[in-house]
């Protein structure tokens, strides 16, 4: 599914579906901090039912499955969640997944503990989206932002590749991250109000081949650049990591978190 948004890449167009099988193979990459730190928190635990929305591959839920939360996962794209439902089958997983946008979920009220998203909140239209997962939460439910990404004005080959990138597709709006809280839009806290936050660096371990195939499946490589220039951008990637990367080695990326919790009925 080809989506446009001005916000992101200058309204250029991408399609997670053309990259579904480079993103389940390359993209499960968080570190086991990551998912602990959830845990932590009392949430996406056993007795409680999830909703991870934009689920891709259903990377949350399939980590997070052990700790014995009921999950549904849902995606805009067909393609991301075929793989998900491939993925969860492997691994003797029973997790629900289906393709729809979050703006058009369809769930009884007060169905959910927790709903999570991950690597995907930005990408929501807000002022439909918040009302709805605030009266699909019950009473006392949460909100769960998460987000990790690669720190390329600190790590030379997360640096270098991401130029590289941007050669190709100047409009690309993913690099540049430096360490910062989750935004989270004004609306939001029309129906929600803050609990915390938590930003922390993670050094996540990588063979070129495994950096080379979680930089493909970005949006500004795999899910946007025509076939002419993803194969010249793979050529150029190989070599630059040829030049640059040991066989085996780390990349510095900062992992955030963000809990909301659902106001009460009086709106306080």
């Amino acid at each position: 599914m080809e989506i446009k948004d001005s916000r992101i890449d200058a309204g250029k167009a991408f399609d997670w579906g053309r990259t579904s099988k480079e993103y389940a193979k390359y993209r499960d990459i968080y570190p086991e901090i990551f998912y602990q730190k959830i845990v932590d928190r009392g949430l996406c635990i056993h007795g409680q039912k999830v909703l991870d929305l934009g689920t891709g591959t259903g990377v949350l839920p399939r980590n997070m499955y052990r700790f014995g939360a009921k999950w549904i996962g849902t995606d805009i794209s067909p393609e991301q969640i075929e793989q998900a439902k491939l993925l969860a089958a492997e691994g003797d997983m029973d997790i629900e997944f289906d393709a729809v946008s979050t703006e058009q979920l369809d769930f009884p009220e007060e169905s959910f503990d927790v709903i999570s998203a991950c690597q995907c909140f930005w990408y929501f239209d807000h002022a439909k989206v918040m009302p709805k997962l605030a009266k699909l939460l019950k009473p006392d439910g949460k909100l769960l932002i998460l987000y990790m990404a690669w720190l390329p004005f600190e790590d030379p080959i997360a640096g270098q590749s991401e130029e590289l990138v941007l050669s190709y597709n100047p409009d690309w709006s993913g690099g540049g991250e430096v360490r910062h809280p989750i935004w989270v839009p004004e609306v939001a806290y029309e129906t929600f109000e803050p609990v915390e936050h938590e930003e922390y660096d993670v050094k996540v371990p990588f063979t070129k081949e495994s950096w080379h195939g979680r930089m493909l499946a970005c949006r500004g490589v795999g899910a946007s650049l025509p076939p002419e220039e993803l194969a010249r951008w793979d050529v150029e990637h190989r070599a630059l990591l040829d030049r640059i990367a040991p066989k085996e080695f780390e990349v510095l990326h900062y992992a955030a978190l963000t809990v909301l919790k659902k106001k009460g009925s009086d709106g306080k």
